[in-house]
């Protein structure tokens, strides 16, 4: 496959810069759309060996701007529990054909986009302080998501939404969380064939886009409302999430 023709680069460099402004903090855990996108035009396995080491250069440049504004004790629960999460997802995706793993890619997307709705309508509430037991729970679902999709946000959020953190602590609790993930995944991801020369040279031209994306993110967290961000987002997400699971499924 060519990654550079017009048609791939339509699809990559904005998703790119998607997944920068949401890592920054506008938008927070929803930089996995870019992946669910990716995986449109792209083999499942080359969309999310494509996205991880611009999700990991992004992680670097956002740390800076959140740095020690985390809460440590919500973010170590949460580090825990990834790591068998994980392990399972590198187990499912060994075992997995491509398929399998566009519908998981794009049943996440849709049941993002629910969850939020609920949410939305009061259905279900976090007001209550939720304790570690539930957050180790959670954290075996952001390390088994984040592997197959780079989709842990959600996971997370469920967590972090019932500890009372303001804005800035809640985005920078993520951002370390993720960090420390997605270094632990890229072990896999490497020894798993995940990563290929193609994704890695194309990875070197989106960079700046990456990077770019990033300070648009940081910017926007302290200076705009969110709310068109993740109206746009969701509407991505049901059309991809869609898409993906009728491919996977004819």
């Amino acid at each position: 496959m060519e990654l550079l023709s017009w048609s791939i680069m339509a699809f990559v460099v904005p998703a790119v810069v998607f997944a920068g402004v949401s890592k920054g903090g506008f938008g927070s855990g929803v930089a996995f759309a870019s992946s669910s996108i990716l995986a449109l035009v792209l083999p499942p396995a080359m969309a999310v060996g494509l996205m991880l080491p611009l999700l990991m250069l992004m992680d670097v440049a956002s740390l800076w701007a959140y740095w020690q504004k985390w809460d440590w004790g919500v973010a170590k629960v949460l580090m825990l529990g990834a790591i068998p999460g994980t392990i399972l997802g590198a187990v499912f995706w060994a075992s997995a054909d491509p398929d399998m793993i566009r519908l998981l890619i794009g049943a996440v997307a849709l049941l993002f986009v629910a969850w939020q709705g609920v949410r939305a309508l009061g259905l279900v509430r976090l007001g209550a302080r939720l304790g570690s037991g539930a957050g180790v729970t959670s954290g075996v679902v952001l390390g088994f998501t984040s592997f197959i999709s780079h989709a842990g946000g959600p996971a997370a959020a469920v967590y972090m939404l019932g500890q009372g953190l303001s804005k800035t602590k809640f985005q920078a609790t993520t951002v370390l969380v993720f960090w420390a993930v997605n270094l632990f995944k890229a072990i896999f991801y490497g020894f798993m064939g995940i990563f290929t020369a193609q994704t890695l040279m194309l990875d070197l031209i989106l960079i700046p886009f990456a990077l770019v994306g990033t300070w648009l993110g940081v910017k926007a967290h302290h200076m705009l409302p969110e709310r068109w961000f993740f109206g746009i987002t969701y509407v991505a997400l049901t059309l991809t999430g869609a898409k993906l699971i009728w491919d996977a499924l004819t």
